[in-house]
């Protein structure tokens, strides 16, 4: 094999190699993000633990939209005092106050970043996508806790204060309601 051949043979192995841990990296980051709390990622439960202890933790709730999503969406309570281990419901509300069906997804975090390992949902609106249709009005339930074992680590002993921060997003492509619009009479 010549070393014009061999170079070739290299570069076309780097260039593979670096395509495939381009693939792997979103799906990675995302198990990690999960697995960790790492960014305020929270966990997912299927039911609360049987421990509940008598420390209390203040969890605050906030609402945002995307630009691009004609909705009125906020908390139905802004804050709620919990006991670590307690199993406890929250609703959030959407308003869709365009004359078209949407359907959007929810992103979502927990501040201070250190308490997303804690922070466990159960059932949350956020699993799924919502599609609201002209002028509908839901309410959304987030069944949640947080678990008593954040006591114990010593980087997040020190939280009482939660923030859960919800984000909603166009599920379709941008461009899907570009199409949709009604196009410009340019001159």
């Amino acid at each position: 094999m010549s070393r014009n051949s061999r170079t070739v043979l290299a570069l076309v192995g780097v260039v593979v190699t670096m395509g495939a841990l381009a693939w792997a990296a979103v799906p990675f980051y995302s198990w990690f993000c999960r697995v960790t709390g790492f960014g305020g990622t929270t966990q997912v439960s299927t039911a609360a633990p049987d421990q509940v202890l008598d420390e209390v933790i203040r969890v605050r709730f906030d609402a945002n939209i995307d630009k691009d999503v004609p909705w009125t969406f906020r908390p139905m309570q802004t804050k709620m005092d919990v006991r670590l281990g307690e199993s406890a419901m929250a609703y959030y509300e959407a308003i869709n106050n365009s004359d078209q069906t949407i359907t959007g997804t929810a992103s979502y975090n927990v501040a201070p970043e250190v308490s997303g390992y804690y922070f466990d949902k159960i059932e949350c609106f956020c699993f799924t996508e919502q599609t609201l249709k002209p002028g509908e009005r839901i309410e959304m339930p987030i069944n949640f806790f947080v678990d008593p074992e954040l006591i114990e680590d010593g980087d997040a002993a020190w939280v009482r204060d939660i923030t859960l921060s919800y984000t909603f997003h166009l599920t379709e492509p941008k461009q899907a309601a570009l199409d949709a619009a009604p196009a410009k009479n340019v001159n």
